[in-house]
C-alpha cells in the first residue's frame, strides 16, 4: 500500500467530511454562527464609528442661521462668532451642503424637490471649541448673536453613540472567544469521532511505517475543509442579512450607513481565513490528545 501524494491526503480528508458528516453538518453549522455574530458585532461597530463621524466629535456643535440669512451675511457671521472665547475655529455650512446630507435617506423625487429654491435647510456653522467645560457658556453668548436661530446640542447623542461603541467593542470580543471555543470544541469532537471510525486503518498505516504527521494531515485538511464552507456560506449569509436590516433602518432611522461593498471584500476574507484556522486547530488539537493518549489504547500499541 502507497501512502504518498497531497492528492491522497486531500481525498482521505474529504472523505473523512462524507464518512461523519452528521457531525460535519453540525461543526459548520457552529461555525457559521460564530462567524455571522462576531461579523454583525463588527458591522455594528464600524456603522456607530461612521456615525460618530457623521455628527462630528463631542466638542463640535452645528449652529443654525435665520433662514433669511445669505451666504455672505453667513460667512460674517461666522468670524464674528470665532472671536468668542473658548471657540476654536468656525466651518461655513451653505443651505446646499447641509441638504445633501440627508440626501442617502431621501427619495431621489423627494431629493430634487428639495434642492435648488426649494431648500428648506438654512445655512450653518459649525463651531469647534477648545474646552466642553465651558460649553453652556460658548452656547450662550453663539446664541445671543444676531443672525444665530438655534444650536444643536450633539454631546449627549456623541457620548451614547461612544459609550454603545465600547460595549459592542468588549461583548463582540467575548463572543467571538466563547464561540471560538465552541466551534473548536465541535470539530474536535468531530475529527475524533472519524479517527475513531478509522482506527483500524491508522493501525494499519502505523504498522507500514506512517508517521504521526502523515496520520494527521487527512484530517488536518478535514478541519480547514469545514472551516472554508463555514466560511463562505456565513459570509454570502452575512452580505443578505446586513442588506434587509440596511434597507430597514434607513426607513427608520435618520443616519448614513456604511454600505457593505466597502466591508464586504475584506469580511470574506475574514470569514475564509478564521474558519480555515479554526477548523485547523480543532483538528490539531483532537488528533495530539487521541495520538497521545487515546490512540495507544483503541490500537493496542
Amino acid at each position: 500500500m502507497k501512502f504518498s501524494g497531497l492528492g491522497y491526503l486531500i481525498k482521505e480528508g474529504i472523505k473523512s467530511i462524507w464518512t461523519n458528516r452528521m457531525m460535519s453538518i453540525a461543526s459548520i453549522g457552529v461555525l457559521i454562527s460564530c462567524l455571522l455574530l462576531t461579523g454583525a458585532a463588527e458591522l455594528l461597530t464600524i456603522n456607530v464609528s461612521s456615525a460618530l463621524e457623521s455628527i462630528g466629535g463631542t466638542n463640535v456643535t452645528r449652529v443654525f442661521l435665520e433662514q433669511h440669512i445669505t451666504d455672505l451675511e453667513a460667512v460674517h457671521i461666522g468670524d464674528e462668532l470665532a472671536r468668542i472665547p473658548n471657540v476654536e475655529k468656525t466651518v461655513f455650512i451653505s443651505k446646499d451642503d447641509a441638504i445633501k446630507d440627508y440626501q442617502d435617506t431621501l427619495r431621489e423625487d423627494i431629493f430634487e424637490q428639495l434642492t435648488g429654491e426649494g431648500n428648506p435647510m438654512p445655512n450653518a456653522i459649525d463651531v469647534t471649541m477648545t474646552d466642553l467645560a465651558y460649553y453652556d457658556d460658548t452656547i450662550a453668548a453663539v446664541l445671543a448673536t444676531e443672525g444665530v436661530e438655534s444650536a444643536r446640542d450633539t454631546r449627549e447623542i456623541a457620548q451614547k453613540l461612544t459609550m454603545l461603541n465600547d460595549l459592542v467593542g468588549t461583548m463582540s470580543l467575548w463572543i467571538m472567544a466563547a464561540l471560538v471555543l465552541i466551534s473548536i470544541f465541535i470539530i474536535s469532537n468531530t475529527i475524533r469521532m472519524t479517527m475513531y471510525s478509522r482506527r483500524f486503518e491508522i493501525s494499519i498505516m502505523k504498522s507500514v511505517g506512517a508517521t504521526d504527521t502523515f496520520v494527521r494531515i487527512p484530517f488536518v485538511i478535514e478541519g480547514m475543509v469545514i472551516g472554508l464552507i463555514s466560511g463562505v456560506i456565513a459570509s454570502g449569509l452575512l452580505a443578505v442579512l446586513y442588506n434587509v436590516v440596511l434597507n430597514t433602518m434607513k426607513d427608520i432611522v435618520a443616519l448614513s450607513f456604511v454600505p457593505y461593498s466597502q466591508v464586504g471584500l475584506w469580511a470574506s476574507l475574514a470569514f475564509v481565513v478564521a474558519g480555515v484556522a479554526i477548523g485547523a486547530l480543532g483538528s490539531v488539537v483532537s488528533i495530539g490528545r487521541y495520538l497521545r493518549k487515546e490512540g495507544n489504547e483503541l490500537l493496542g500499541w
